[in-house]
């Protein structure tokens, strides 16, 4: 069976969380938005998701900059400054008990209750719903080192003025499609391209490749303003590796290196294959243990990006 970046192994103790409902909390057996939520009917709101370690959700600023710039732009009133809006994570995650590692937070805001299934805003007849969900959830380890298959697939990243991929909106249909594709052709996840056929991003995380020492991405133009993206461009550039934001095409890909994906949830991953292509590194291992796919480049830049996370934890103190 494939398996994506956000593949997790079950947790009983998800059973009984306890979500956040516009600041009242539910167990998840009764937790409910109305059919007439904005959400709902159309797709309308904005999303994070926030990986929580020692108990802090990190990189927290970052997420929240996102949020509310995605709601700006879509003329959406969260309701909640910065301010009350971090407590409101931090205070969904002390009613659960989530006070170390291994949690994993969806928090959804949606343009609210409309009087009627009708896509006008003017028809909300509530304040946003705000949606706080935390669960304990792990990334594979054995996913970090085997690494992805990836396939390129027809759907593409689109213009902006026909959706822009800057938004991180509920509505994620071309994401779900590319996803779709991709698992039928039996890959973990699908790599899109721009309109103009040179390599974006995939369906749920930010692509890389490596060639002759360089880290290249994609220009940024037709992908969500990643937070792992932006912190991985970042430490290349503080520690002295070429880094670049540049369009390039598949055949730079099948030729490349290495090959890796970014995001939240699983940090820096390794890519395995790429339409069936195999991606320039696999190590010797042992007979019988699991593949590891890991470059020298992919291996030093997990190390850089788990310092990093424990930097931002660091500084946020310990959890009173």
């Amino acid at each position: 069976m494939t398996q994506g970046t956000q593949h997790s192994a079950d947790d009983p103790r998800n059973a009984d969380i306890l979500i956040s409902i516009n600041g009242t909390m539910k167990h998840r057996s009764e937790a409910m938005v109305s059919v007439f939520d904005s959400g709902f009917v159309l797709g309308d709101g904005v999303w994070e998701g926030l990986r929580v370690v020692g108990g802090h959700p990190v990189f927290l600023d970052a997420h929240l900059d996102r949020l509310y710039e995605g709601a700006k732009a879509i003329m959406l009133d969260i309701g909640l400054d910065r301010t009350a809006l971090t407590r409101a994570i931090y205070d969904t995650l002390d009613a659960n008990g989530m006070r170390g590692d291994g949690v994993h937070v969806r928090l959804m805001v949606t343009r609210g209750v409309k009087s009627t299934p009708y896509q006008d805003p003017r028809v909300t007849v509530g304040p946003a719903t705000i949606v706080i969900i935390p669960e304990y959830k792990v990334a594979s380890v054995a996913g970090s080192r085997r690494g992805l298959s990836l396939y390129t697939v027809h759907v593409r990243r689109g213009f902006p003025d026909v959706q822009d991929p800057k938004l991180n909106s509920h509505s994620k249909l071309n994401c779900i499609t590319a996803c779709i594709q991709a698992y039928g052709a039996g890959a973990d996840e699908a790599l899109m391209l721009d309109p103009h056929g040179f390599v974006s991003t995939c369906n749920s995380t930010h692509f890389f490749i490596v060639r002759k020492g360089e880290v290249w991405t994609s220009t940024g133009q037709y992908c969500l303003g990643g937070i792992t993206r932006a912190n991985v461009i970042a430490l290349c550039r503080d520690n002295g590796i070429p880094v670049f934001e540049k369009s390039f095409s598949l055949t730079d890909v099948f030729g490349a290196d290495e090959a890796f994906v970014t995001g939240t949830f699983a940090g820096v991953v390794p890519v395995r294959t790429v339409d069936h292509r195999r991606i320039g590194w696999e190590a010797e291992s042992d007979v019988g243990a699991e593949p590891d796919a890991r470059g020298p480049m992919v291996r030093r830049l997990q190390a850089l990006y788990q310092e990093r996370v424990a930097a931002d934890v660091a500084a946020r103190g310990p959890r009173a």
